[in-house]
């Protein structure tokens, strides 16, 4: 249930009563319900009591990036801000909506850019801090702000052997993976099938971004790591923003870094995954 000094700094902050929470299923990570408030609103709110204290500001500040670009995708009002909590418009979910649309938006979303490859500040993928230092190049980025600092923490927790940290001494001539050079693209950073929603008015929601400027096959492959996106949205994504040839080839690159995140969050068979990539790439 919804914490008493958080409901208590909603009421006061927002001169509100709350009338009623109804607990959603959340993520792994944060608490989250429905509240009613006496004023006739209803809004969506997540919190964590354990949380490091930027963590919702930088999720607050993810959706508003979002939000600038134009893209048809809705992406939810933020309501209130707190240490513990993110207090959000509350979006009614509809069970399935328009793929091929929601493709369309992605794409219109990725035309968003920037001149180099990262984010002013960092921010974070589920609870782990993400470095968004800029690059001017996307494999010096997608390598010393991605890959490395999660071999790292997971070589430091014991999760992965410590052989592969060499990697990183010989990884930008190593992988014999070339990407396209694109510019840097708007992206969402964690886009699977749980941060995204059709609406009942027709629309799409995404939401729980980890955003930064990077290379947008990044989020076209985290939509294949999980499932839960049609054919259609491919479809749609293709029509307005083509994807370059052979990224089918560079996808399970892409999905290392959310693989690694897994494995540093959950251990298990994504550490098991996680090394077996890297010693198939490099």
């Amino acid at each position: 249930m919804l914490p008493e000094a958080i409901a208590a700094e909603i009421q006061s902050r927002l001169n509100v009563q709350i009338l009623k929470v109804t607990p959603l299923h959340g993520g792994d990570i944060n608490s989250a319900a429905c509240i009613e408030l006496d004023n006739g609103e209803k809004t969506f709110i997540k919190w964590n009591l354990n949380t490091p204290s930027d963590m919702f500001e930088t999720e607050a500040d993810g959706l508003e990036l979002l939000a600038t670009a134009e893209s048809d995708l809705i992406i939810p009002e933020v309501k209130l801000l707190g240490d513990q909590f993110l207090m959000m418009e509350f979006i009614q979910e509809e069970p399935t909506g328009n793929s091929f649309e929601f493709g369309v938006q992605l794409a219109k979303l990725h035309r968003r850019s920037n001149e180099l490859f990262g984010l002013q500040d960092s921010n974070y993928i589920g609870r782990l801090k993400q470095s968004n230092k800029y690059h001017p190049e996307w494999l010096e980025f997608f390598f010393r702000e991605r890959l490395e600092p999660q071999v790292k923490m997971a070589v430091d927790s014991g999760k992965l052997d410590s052989s592969l940290m060499e990697v990183f001494d010989r990884v930008m001539n190593y992988t014999y993976i070339i990407f396209p050079e694109e510019p840097p693209a708007l992206v969402h950073g964690d886009l699977w099938a749980g941060n995204y929603m059709f609406t009942t008015d027709g629309k799409t929601s995404i939401y729980d971004p980890a955003v930064y400027f990077g290379h947008r096959e990044m989020d076209i492959a985290m939509t294949k790591l999980f499932g839960g996106f049609e054919e259609d949205f491919y479809h749609g994504y293709n029509e307005e923003y083509p994807l370059e040839k052979g990224y089918e080839e560079r996808l399970m690159l892409c999905n290392l870094y959310p693989i690694l995140v897994h494995a540093n969050l959950f251990g298990g068979s994504y550490s098991r995954k996680a090394e077996t990539l890297l010693r198939r790439f490099f």
